[in-house]
């Protein structure tokens, strides 16, 4: 083994780990794994401590690096750990000075972390890849951190504040992926509809998704991550609307569908937008269809407001559901609320589950006898333009299939080649 990594939570993470791989291979590091974490929830801090763990049984030679949102927010959790050699910022480890003196074995814990204050970092460089390794399509970050103060969110204290990455380098880099065989690109980030504030200009995102568009005219499917709708502009719409190429999925930041909610998670959004955001995109692109993450249980939340989250999932026409049980994250205002009991979550996330079964069934039901076109990840299967999971016999990863739908199961699709 030279270097693995083990990586936790979002696409911008997958995108990240990539660089820190080759990053960590240009400074001359051999037999280290790498632990890129994700903070978003308690369960997820806790998954990465049980990998670590393992990793340490099944590679007890091997040096561990921990780094990510979750070591960027509680490095001295990670630092006491005996398998851990070293613990990394979230901006160090895209650095590849950061990986040219790790500590020896058996060093005391404080003298493990290297985390600096990552509200000073002002700056989001783009680090040029050649493409993902084992992915059909590429991720490419456009802006990192969040300057909004979701009372639930602790992502801001392991990101920083926002910054954007300049246009020009974003065009490069999706041209250099096409030229290299990628048929499709994803933009990650944070909160990827807040960027280019820090820019000169202030260009936002529909005038990046355009940019692209035009400059990269070999690209054949642009897809766009986590959106708040709120920051939607009318060059991104207009972009949904006249351009096939932009597939047609949006994954919401929905976060609740009751009003009370989410002025008490401090979103800027209410019910009432969401749906009629849903709609407004569907009279544009009738193709479109919405995911979302809805928190279930978060603090003050009663059954009627709970019954609002489940009803937006059919106003808004949902077809793919995240589905999130409240998880409060030390230091922030929602950890201090007085909190839903655990078997109260636990049981109405099972319900909205349900609810979100229900909507994809329909959704898949609907899709058979349609003509797609499959971006085929691995042997077998493959993601329509909606972005849903299809088994199909015929083609290589990474190629584009034209394809008919046959069947649906509770899951995905059925398809042949045409």
């Amino acid at each position: 083994m030279t270097i693995k990594v083990l990586t936790f939570g979002c696409r911008l993470n997958t995108y990240e780990s990539e660089v820190m791989k080759k990053q960590a291979g240009e400074a001359g590091l051999e037999n280290a794994i790498l632990v890129n974490t994700c903070a978003v929830t308690g369960e997820a801090v806790r998954q990465a401590r049980q990998q670590i763990r393992r990793a340490k049984r099944e590679n007890p030679d091997a040096r561990i690096i921990v780094t990510g949102c979750a070591a960027q927010t509680e490095a001295e959790r990670f630092a006491e750990m005996d398998e851990v050699d070293l613990v990394l910022g979230n901006d160090d480890k895209l650095k590849s000075e950061s990986y040219k003196s790790v500590p020896d074995f058996g060093v005391p814990a404080p003298e493990k972390i290297r985390v600096n204050d990552i509200m000073s970092v002002r700056e989001t460089a783009l680090h040029l890849i050649d493409g993902l390794e084992g992915r059909a399509r590429a991720f490419v970050q456009i802006q990192n951190g969040c300057d909004h103060r979701c009372t639930f969110c602790i992502i801001p204290f392991g990101r920083g504040n926002s910054r954007s990455v300049a246009m020009g380098p974003i065009v490069d880099q999706i041209a250099k992926l096409v030229d290299n065989g990628y048929r499709e690109v994803v933009l990650t980030g944070v909160d990827i509809t807040s960027y280019g504030a820090d820019l000169p200009g202030t260009p936002k995102l529909g005038a990046l998704v355009k940019a692209i568009l035009k400059h990269v005219p070999a690209l054949e499917r642009l897809r766009i991550s986590s959106i708040d709708s709120v920051e939607a502009d009318p060059d991104l719409m207009d972009a949904i609307a006249n351009d096939a190429r932009l597939m047609p999925h949006l994954h919401l930041s929905l976060q609740s569908g009751d009003n009370l909610i989410l002025k008490r998670m401090k979103r800027r959004h209410d019910r009432d937008h969401s749906i009629k955001f849903c709609n407004d995109v569907r009279a544009l692109r009738p193709d479109m269809v919405f995911g979302a993450d809805i928190i279930v249980g978060f603090p003050t939340e009663t059954e009627e407001m709970f019954q609002r989250s489940l009803d937006i999932v059919e106003e808004c026409g949902l077809t793919h559901l995240h589905v999130f049980p409240f998880s409060a994250r030390p230091g922030t205002p929602a950890s201090r609320m007085p909190a839903v009991k655990g078997p109260v979550i636990r049981e109405r996330a099972a319900r909205l589950r349900e609810a979100g079964d229900a909507a994809l069934a329909r959704h898949l039901n609907d899709q058979v006898g349609q003509k797609v076109q499959l971006l085929v990840e691995r042997n077998g299967l493959a993601r329509t333009e909606q972005f849903t999971l299809t088994e199909i016999t015929t083609g290589a990863p990474g190629e584009i299939v034209p394809a008919r739908i046959v069947d649906a199961t509770h899951r995905h699709l059925m398809a042949v080649g045409l």
